[in-house]
């Protein structure tokens, strides 16, 4: 999208995107069908605040609704800041403590595109071993996690992992229609292992992630977190990824490494 087109197009895109007929939006919205057709078809300019009720409706992301608002010819109401903006740090000390609280096993923190901001010490289970290339910022998790040469080789269940991860980063293509995740999908793709992958088991609450890690198998879930009622645009489009020990093994790596790296700093 670009800042040149008509609102009433983008609108009628998102609304195309979300699957939704003129009418159900209009009902949605509370708003006449027609003055849904009046505002795609440039016969109306929305004022700011119906700009904002239709990107509710629709359940445009942050940014694109400033996007919405600039082609309507309305001042950007979501305010945009840098992480390392001041007003921004009660915010990075609650990420900063997420992930040393969530010491010894590994957490990380990546933005709208899969690119790492910060981890905690633990996420070299990851990062070793990997094609340097891929270390140089940014770092793309999804990238370093499905390329060959990321820790995709290490995976014990690369299939199961594509199979999860690939249907994800659709709907996210699907829901911000972000260009470069777009680009970055179709990239992963070509990656891909030509058997299809194994059916889940049903005894797992979630789809485990094993990993080869200097001589021992680790198996993880991880958890994604989102500040949902984030009225900022970095913010919202931020997300903390916690790995959990999913068996007794995995448990035990971590408590030694961290009685080790304990012992060694008294």
């Amino acid at each position: 999208m670009t800042h040149d087109r008509p609102v009433g197009e983008l609108l009628r895109e998102w609304r195309h995107r979300r699957g939704l007929s003129q009418l159900d939006l209009a009902i949605q919205a509370e708003v006449s069908a027609r003055h849904v057709s009046f505002v795609e078809t440039g016969r109306t300019i929305p004022s700011s605040p119906m700009v904002m009720r239709l990107a509710d409706h629709l359940g445009v992301p942050l940014r694109e609704r400033n996007r919405l608002l600039v082609a309507a010819g309305h001042a950007p109401v979501v305010r945009e800041r840098p992480l390392e903006d001041p007003q921004l740090a009660s915010a990075r000390n609650v990420l900063e403590q997420i992930l040393r609280g969530h010491e010894p096993y590994p957490a990380l923190v990546v933005d709208r595109r899969w690119n790492l901001l910060f981890a905690n010490a633990a996420i070299d289970v990851f990062l070793e071993d990997v094609d340097a290339a891929l270390l140089r910022p940014p770092v793309n998790m999804m990238r370093l996690g499905l390329r060959p040469g990321g820790f995709a080789p290490r995976l014990r269940n690369l299939g199961q992992v594509r199979a999860f991860l690939l249907p994800r980063l659709a709907r996210q293509v699907a829901r911000t229609g972000d260009a470069e995740l777009s680009a970055l999908y179709e990239e992963l793709l070509t990656y891909g292992p030509d058997a299809d992958p194994p059916p889940p088991d049903p005894a797992d609450i979630a789809l485990p992630i094993r990993i080869r890690h200097r001589g021992a198998e680790l198996c993880f879930v991880n958890t994604i977190t989102t500040f949902g009622a984030a009225f900022d645009v970095t913010l919202e489009e931020i997300a903390v990824e916690a790995y959990f020990p999913a068996d007794d093994d995995t448990t035990r790596f971590f408590r030694t490494k961290a009685d080790s790296l304990r012992d060694r700093g008294a």
